[in-house]
């Protein structure tokens, strides 16, 4: 795998056509996989995000990294061991080459933003809870079922891994609300 300067990697804003490129398998034990996500970290931190994707830094890989800390106004389902879902990461999750499996029956609603689409939120419905099998930052699988915040968080830089975006996601009326917000980041891309 060619070597990617990681200085040169920076935040990607709609319509970047990097956004929409589906992400391709890169090796989860390559040392220089490792860095680039440990540089996404950092970018996500900075920009005050809890997920960020590798299109999103201007790369088409299967990689993304979320940091969902736990949330103190509602129970935390991890103190029940046998529910087995995860809520919060407890510090950095990377996702090298991710798959969503067994995705939950019981869509529900969340409002959600996007640091690539600054500015823009609506409402995306996604299940409430799915399992995520992915590689970790030390090259090893694993799987992880995720709830809540978590698991909105895993699908949404999912869909960017897979090159679609929560203009994609979202309900009629969230897209009707953020139509001229929209039209205003392409116009200046010059689109």
């Amino acid at each position: 795998m060619p070597g990617v300067d990681l200085d040169s990697l920076t935040l990607r804003l709609y319509p970047d056509p990097v956004l929409r490129e589906r992400g391709r398998a890169v090796d989860p034990s390559d040392r220089h996989v490792q860095d680039v996500a440990q540089r996404m970290v950092e970018i996500m931190r900075a920009e005050h995000g809890i997920g960020l994707a590798a299109q999103q830094v201007g790369l088409a890989w299967r990689l993304f990294v979320a940091d969902v800390p736990p949330d103190p106004d509602e129970p935390d389902e991890n103190a029940d061991p046998a529910s087995g879902l995860v809520t919060a990461t407890h510090g950095p999750l990377v996702a090298i080459n991710p798959e969503i499996v067994e995705p939950g029956r019981v869509p529900t609603p969340l409002e959600e933003g996007c640091l690539s689409l600054p500015d823009i939120r609506g409402d995306v419905i996604r299940p409430s809870e799915i399992t995520l099998r992915a590689h970790g930052f030390d090259g090893q699988p694993y799987e992880l079922r995720t709830a809540g915040l978590l698991a909105k968080c895993v699908q949404h830089e999912f869909d960017h891994v897979e090159g679609t975006l929560i203009l994609d996601r979202m309900t009629q009326m969230s897209r009707l609300k953020v139509r001229s917000a929209v039209r205003s980041l392409e116009k200046q891309a010059g689109l």
